[in-house]
């Protein structure tokens, strides 16, 4: 459903106010106490985030891609943490759901998702599987109207409080390629399933990841996502909406690392005025500036494109690539502008730089990007 511009302009509006006076304000302390404060968990439920680009049939916002981006960015303007609780539900935990799930399983997870009552995940990262996923080595073997699910799955996101597992495991051990590969909706209480422990990262305090090992874990046949080898094809429709919902997240994260920036600049007194009329800082303005506007320009292009129905896995890889690298400068440039105080807990842009280093790897690292824009360039050159 497209929506007119301004029913969207107040849906943004809202969003950017819930950022600004309820997520800025809690930033440290999600980073201190490393979860999501049960008060603004609530209200992210209450004003439908968990939902927004699941249909509304299903009880969710049905949001297009371009007004998930807009969403995104506007997301984007606070830490990466507070976006990571509702993101599975709205990306890679329920998209497989929503594109090859039979009306029976959309009915059942569908409006779960959408208000928050279930959190879903996403497992196809494995220990010898990251960057190369379709050699991943999980295995579902069919048992009279069920399928054992045997392996490891690694640095999953949302594990540790999710209902719901969307698993990709090999259904045919035959076929070592991605057509041997099937997608399945696990349930958190299904016997067999062990979580690890939250591991301890760089950045994203409060965005909880930890191992998810299932031993025998019996599955009904009916929660298996569309057909038998149609998995992986799903994970990559699944990857390449993720792709774009990323790099909308780094605009608006070089946004307010720009915001920052020029406040502190404008501020701090070096020489008798103000940082913000040296020249070499001005530069590093400018260019974060620039970079920022153009991934913005480029993002919101694919994401009309996509919604026209065009195939944009190579301009969604382009996006990828060129906004989580720019995020990584603006953040880096952000850190010198501050000088020793960028480097001082107490500043938000120490965090940014270590929050942000992230995107170039997950969702596809940036290598892999180049893969994908180069084969494609050179399959479609005549």
């Amino acid at each position: 459903m497209i929506r007119d511009q301004e029913t969207i302009k107040q849906l943004v509006d809202l969003i950017e106010r819930f950022v600004r006076d309820r997520l800025v304000p809690n930033e440290e302390r999600l980073a201190t106490e490393g979860k999501l404060a049960d008060d603004i968990l609530e209200e992210m439920k209450a004003l439908g985030l968990f939902g927004l680009t699941i249909p509304e049939e299903y009880g969710g916002l049905g949001l297009t891609m371009e007004e998930e981006i807009l969403v995104s960015i506007a997301l984007g303007r606070t830490s990466p943490a507070f976006r990571s609780i509702m993101g599975t539900n709205n990306g890679i935990g329920s998209a497989a759901v929503v594109f090859n799930g039979t009306e029976e399983q959309k009915l059942k997870y569908l409006p779960k998702y959408a208000s928050g009552e279930w959190i879903s995940c996403f497992c196809l990262t494995e220990p010898e599987a990251g960057s190369d996923a379709a050699s991943l080595k999980t295995t579902a073997v069919m048992d009279g109207d069920h399928y054992i699910i045997n392996g490891t799955k690694r640095y999953i996101t949302n594990a540790k409080v999710a209902h719901t597992f969307n698993v990709m495991a090999r259904t045919d051990t035959n076929n070592k390629g991605a057509r041997g590969i099937s997608s399945f909706i696990v349930e958190r209480d299904t016997p067999g399933i062990t979580l690890g422990s939250v591991d301890k990262k760089m950045g994203q305090a409060g965005s909880m990841t930890c191992d998810v090992i299932f031993e025998d874990c019996r599955v009904p046949a009916t929660n298996l996502i569309g057909e038998e080898g149609e998995g992986f094809i799903t994970a990559m429709k699944v990857l390449d909406r993720g792709r774009l919902h990323i790099s909308g997240v780094s605009v608006g994260v070089a946004e307010r690392l720009i915001h920052d920036s020029l406040e502190y600049a404008l501020q701090r007194k070096q020489f008798g005025k103000p940082i913000a009329e040296q020249q070499l800082i001005q530069g590093m303005l400018a260019d974060s500036q620039t970079e920022t506007y153009a991934a913005k320009c480029m993002i919101l292009e694919t994401a009309r494109k996509r919604d026209s129905g065009d195939n944009v896995s190579t301009e969604s890889s382009a996006c990828k690539l060129f906004a989580t690298e720019m995020v990584g400068r603006v953040a880096d440039r952000a850190v010198q502008i501050h000088g020793g105080a960028g480097y001082m807990s107490e500043y938000a842009v120490e965090r940014f730089y270590r929050d942000v280093r992230l995107f170039r790897l997950y969702e596809g690292t940036s290598q892999i990007q180049q893969i994908i824009i180069a084969r494609n360039m050179m399959r479609d050159f005549s």
